[in-house]
């Protein structure tokens, strides 16, 4: 049974309309899991749909944590002034801004890690994994678990969000462009700290 209460804790979760979280509920036969994990994988078609529209608007939100000593700023790109300008759109760039103070991501994306980064890590941990007692390969496949793990730690768009861990800022951000049916991208950031 799909209730206004479960579609609006829906809506709530996700701020997809209510129609969108309804549709969702009814595919999932009422089940909330079931319809957020529908609501992923549809904002995650969306998202590459809208992908290759052009980025002629955004906003550059900052964020300074309340001891000063760490502050933000996060260039959040979208399709139109219309969105740029709508709050929920400013509130996303905010968290976004507030989740870099708190998890010190080093790139936005994996395109954004360079071959030298890589390979200097590669060297750490190949200097690790000569400490091993292991079969060659079984080494190799360590060694690139904990390459690919570093990264992830270093990616922001693959850090589980701040403020809700059962998703990753990748999802969020499908989400957001779910919810105003606009490419957005999270195209650089700054940190500082002191």
């Amino acid at each position: 049974m799909i209730t206004p209460e479960n579609i609006k804790e829906l809506r709530h979760q996700t701020s997809v309309s209510i129609m969108v979280c309804k549709k969702a509920l009814e595919e999932a036969g009422g089940d909330m899991e079931k319809a957020l994990l529908i609501l992923r994988k549809e904002g995650a078609k969306i998202a590459d749909k809208k992908s290759s529209r052009a980025l002629k608007s955004g906003i550059v939100e900052s964020y300074m944590h309340s001891s000063g000593r760490v502050g933000v700023m996060v260039d959040v790109r979208c399709e139109t002034d219309f969105v740029a300008k709508n709050e929920d759109f400013k509130e996303f760039a905010h968290n976004v801004a507030m989740h870099i103070a708190a998890l010190d991501p080093a790139y936005v994306s994996k395109d954004d890690i360079s071959a030298d980064a890589r390979e200097g890590i590669e060297k750490v941990f190949s200097e690790e994994m000569e400490k091993v007692d292991k079969p060659e390969e079984i080494k190799k496949q360590i060694l690139e678990g904990k390459i690919n793990a570093y990264f992830k730690e270093k990616t922001l768009l693959e850090q589980s969000y701040v403020k809700r861990q059962d998703i990753t800022i990748d999802e969020y951000l499908k989400e957001v462009i779910q919810k105003f049916g606009e490419n957005t991208e999270i195209a650089r950031f700054v940190r500082f700290s002191i």
